[in-house]
């Protein structure tokens, strides 16, 4: 049995329309998808602002306290818990160029507006998390604005959401690129020298990706190990990637097998999960899936997951030791593969 509590956003069963083509499945209902999720053995939904509260841009604060208490109550029907909520920013025509670092002084009030109303999403959902993406932040034309200004924005807005709530958490999920290509806080790096800048670093820290990490030429085990070392992974979002293209989000484990072993190894070795944490899995269904097969994916990736688990667990901690100590390190290569390949 996994030692691992696992978590899903909505937006992981979609009907796989993308920039390319149309829909190709139906919509789910949100009861639907949270029924389902727990069925598959999830403990956690992931939320943006709106899928929470849809259509939050014309409610009230109370309204959309109120739209929050009813999902609440979904999640309850169904033993789930609420993982984080992130401010959907990069959807708006008012974040076109950036929300937080947005040229405009009117886009930027209504980024942290969408934020503080996130954090209030969260409280009606019992969290105490939200995960900034920060897709368009950066720019589209470099000498729009100056990086080093733009970053300072991040740092203010941060500051203000902790300053908002003392005990909400603000957890950055880097990516290098896409949509923008020249973003800001791109890796693990930059999110633990943005959490040290802030008012309160102990609140801030990091949302690891796989696929974001492969996108910046990074391991993404050694991303996560990073931001273990420095008590500052907060969550995971593990998938796969083919390469350095666009984001794929495809299901963990299928393209590289070794390396998915590996994140499961670092996690599980540092006592990830002790202290609450879940296990994200952001992956999406391939566009040639059924409306019938619309959560094989995710069915998929957790019983990969837990493969890699059992795999973890019989280790041969003794037999790497003898490798280190000798510097064998074709042994200790072959042992893994070997492993994964069932032969051992």
């Amino acid at each position: 049995m996994s030692k691992f509590k696992f978590s899903v956003g909505p937006w992981n069963v979609a009907p796989g329309a993308d920039s390319y083509g149309p829909a190709t499945r139906n919509d789910v209902d949100f009861e639907e998808k949270v029924k389902r999720f727990a069925e598959l053995g999830f403990s956690a939904v992931q939320f943006h602002d709106d899928d929470a509260v849809p259509n939050m841009n014309n409610l009230t604060e109370e309204e959309i306290k109120a739209e929050a208490r009813k999902v609440k109550q979904i999640l309850d029907k169904y033993g789930m818990a609420a993982e984080f909520v992130a401010p959907r920013l990069w959807m708006d025509p008012h974040t076109i160029d950036g929300g937080f670092m947005s040229t405009s002084a009117e886009d930027r009030e209504f980024a942290m507006w969408r934020a503080y109303r996130s954090i209030d999403i969260a409280r009606e959902l019992g969290c105490d998390m939200v995960v900034l993406w920060l897709a368009r932040e950066g720019t589209l034309c470099a000498e729009s604005k100056s990086p080093v200004w733009a970053t300072k924005m991040l740092v203010e807005a941060i500051n203000k959401m902790l300053a908002y709530d003392p005990t909400i958490r603000i957890c950055i999920e880097p990516k290098p690129n896409e949509p923008i290509d020249r973003s800001i806080c791109g890796t693990m790096g930059h999110v633990m020298a943005v959490s040290a800048a802030t008012i309160d670093p102990s609140r801030v820290g990091g949302n690891l990706e796989s696929a974001h990490a492969v996108l910046a030429g990074l391991d993404p085990a050694h991303e996560i190990g990073f931001a273990l070392a420095m008590g500052k992974l907060m969550t995971v979002h593990l998938n796969d990637q083919n390469g350095i293209r666009y984001d794929q989000d495809k299901s963990f484990g299928v393209e590289n097998l070794r390396s998915a072993f590996n994140q499961v190894k670092v996690l599980k070795e540092n006592g990830y999960g002790d202290n609450g944490e879940y296990v994200g899995l952001d992956v999406k269904a391939m566009r040639t899936t059924k409306d019938e097969d619309g959560y094989k994916h995710l069915e998929n990736s957790l019983n990969i997951f837990k493969a890699l688990e059992e795999k973890v667990d019989r280790f041969d901690y003794d037999f790497q030791k003898k490798c280190v100590e000798t510097r064998d390190f074709e042994a200790l290569e072959m042992y893994v593969m070997e492993l994964l390949m069932g032969l051992k």
